[in-house]
């Protein structure tokens, strides 16, 4: 596939504007500015930063990385035994219905405009839930997406998304938000590299914050988003 074609690819796949429902997941952000863990720019940037470094943002990567190299490779049972543990993984109730739903909506938007045969493929060795680095990660592959540039705007989408929730839970201005994004960025290809050199049985995450504030969101009395 041409560069050109393969990056027009990536940044309507990782747009914020692909149907995906992502601006309705604040991955727990919402709790944790409910109980006051996060009040200003310094504290929103260090909880992403450390979601994305260390939580669910490089454990999607290493999802992604494994799913892109079995579909690459036409190895069934790494793509079977990769999208079984990204379901598995999922800490919370929340989480799990965040990464499925994105998983589906992106799967059925690609069948849609950029069918490929690798989804089929994932679909014949994997009959539960998608999540959602699954399904960016084999639809890469099936389009012949460069892996680390895929990794690498995944990381991006992610971070951006839990940006743009932050702005508006705190609430911060859009200065404070292209702040937090500016200072993320360049930390962005370091943890594809990381991801891209951990073995899946290696794959893990310490953010335990998040989660428990993940878990107390399902009980928040006033939300505005679904996780």
């Amino acid at each position: 596939m041409p560069n050109e074609t393969a990056l027009l690819r990536l940044m309507s796949w990782m747009s914020p504007s692909f149907p995906v429902g992502a601006y309705t997941y604040s991955h727990g952000l919402e709790a944790a500015v409910e109980q006051a863990g996060i009040t200003d720019r310094r504290s929103a940037g260090e909880w992403i930063t450390d979601l994305v470094a260390e939580g669910a943002g490089r454990a999607d990567a290493v999802l992604l990385i494994h799913a892109w190299r079995a579909i690459a490779n036409g190895d069934e049972e790494l793509l079977a035994d990769v999208a079984a543990e990204a379901v598995a993984l999922s800490p919370t109730s929340e989480l799990a219905l965040e990464t499925e739903s994105q998983g589906a909506a992106f799967l059925k938007a690609v069948d849609a405009a950029w069918p490929t045969d690798a989804v089929n493929l994932l679909r014949k060795v994997h009959q539960g839930p998608v999540t959602y680095p699954i399904a960016v990660g084999v639809t890469a592959a099936g389009h012949q997406v460069a892996l680390t540039e895929t990794t690498v705007a995944y990381l991006h989408a992610f971070a951006a998304n839990l940006v743009s929730a932050v702005v508006r839970l705190v609430p911060l201005g859009q200065t404070d938000g292209l702040m937090i994004t500016s200072a993320i960025e360049p930390l962005l290809p370091k943890i594809a590299a990381v991801a891209l050199a951990t073995p899946l049985e290696q794959l893990s995450t310490s953010t335990l914050m998040a989660d428990i504030r993940s878990m107390q969101h399902e009980t928040q009395r006033t939300r505005l988003f679904r996780s």
